[in-house]
Parts: structure tokens; sequence; C-alpha cells
């Protein structure tokens, strides 16, 4: 489905869920639109496309047709093949602020916790909501919290945390209100690099506990 957004920006929902074959699908139509004149920038999401485009050099009409002649070709679609990265964690202690609140909360012992959070591979569904912050999921069922009920104003930059079915890391000290379970070395964005950002959406990660207890 094709939306409008303000007078050169289109919304494309490929679907209404987090499912990662859909959003490889996401990925793959953002892949296929980078080859279109007139369109200026592309966000992907877990299940939609945002598409940005220069109204002065192309239409509404014209970027849609483009884009439902590139979906009829989506089944087929190849895109860059995703990374796999490792991401040293230490978990609890002076390095998860929430971490024994949230094994209290949800019944875990801390050996637990840790296994239920590190023994998946996660994929990363989209970027935000600060530079280089990614969205990962799917996390285990028995992992769910919602977000807390009051954000802190600052949360250091490496913080790993969890809510809802995702899991993130925090790339910069910024406020925020997921429970953090741990921290790691790794510098997630640095605006000095040729390549500021660690992850791309696409990407799957594997967190490996350290010594952090």
């Amino acid at each position: 489905m094709l939306k409008p957004l303000g007078d050169s920006s289109i919304l494309i929902q490929l679907g209404d869920e987090i499912n990662p074959i859909l959003n490889q699908r996401v990925h793959a139509l953002d892949a296929l639109l980078q080859s279109i004149p007139g369109i200026v920038e592309t966000v992907p999401a877990y299940c939609t496309l945002l598409v940005h485009y220069d109204s002065l050099i192309t239409t509404y009409n014209e970027i849609g047709n483009h884009i439902k002649e590139k979906l009829s070709f989506l089944d087929d679609a190849t895109h860059r093949p995703s990374r796999r990265l490792e991401i040293p964690v230490l978990y609890g202690s002076a390095s998860g602020l929430d971490f024994e609140t949230v094994a209290t909360t949800l019944a875990l012992s801390p050996s637990e916790l840790i296994r239920l959070h590190s023994e998946r591979e996660y994929t990363v569904y989209m970027m935000g909501f600060t530079p280089g912050f990614p969205y990962l999921g799917i996390l285990n069922e028995k992992l769910t919290l919602p977000r807390m009920s009051t954000p802190r104003t600052r949360v250091p930059a490496g913080s790993v945390a969890i809510t809802g079915s995702q899991t993130g890391i925090y790339p910069v000290d910024s406020p925020g209100g997921w429970h953090i379970l741990g921290w790691t070395p790794l510098k997630l964005f640095d605006p000095l690099s040729e390549n500021p950002f660690l992850f791309a959406p696409g990407d799957t990660v594997k967190f490996v506990p350290g010594d952090g207890r």
C-alpha cells in the first residue's frame, strides 16, 4: 500500500508486524529503489519504507509508478548479504543498571537472564532514534517487558537494553526508557569515520557475555 506523506514523501506499507521475512522484503525493495531518479532518501523500518523525493524533479504519480514496477520484481530481488557481528556485553553490576530488577520481575536467575538474552541471533530491523541506534529483534517471549514508566534523563553510551519484543544498544549518551541489562565497550557511532555507523539494517547480531558480574 502506498500513501502520500506531505508533498514530497511516500510511505510504502508492506505489512503490520515485526517479522524477519517481511523486513527482508523492505530492505530488498529499498535496494531496488536506489536507481530511481528523483529519490532523495529512503528510510526502511520494520515493515514500511519511507521514500523522500525531490518534487522539483518528479511527481507523486511518477514515483508511485516506479515503486509499483519495482514491487512486481520484489520476490526475485536480492540485497546485500547481511553481516554477522558479535557484540561483547558485560551484564549486571554497574554495567546493567536494571539487571537485578529485570531478573526479579521476570522471576529469572541472573544466569538464566543472560542466557535468554545472549543465546539468540538478532536482526537489525531498523535504525533510529539517535544516530546509530539499532532496533534488534526478536526477543525471547520470556523477556518481554513494557517500557519504564519514568525514562532516565541519561543512559550511558554502550548500554544494552530491552523493551517489548526488542533489544537495542544506546550509541551515545541520551535519555531513554528501556531496561538496561549490560554494557558494550564497542563504539557504535563515530561521526568522524568514513563509515560512521557500526550497524546497518539487515545485519545479524550475536551478544557475547563477558565477565561483567
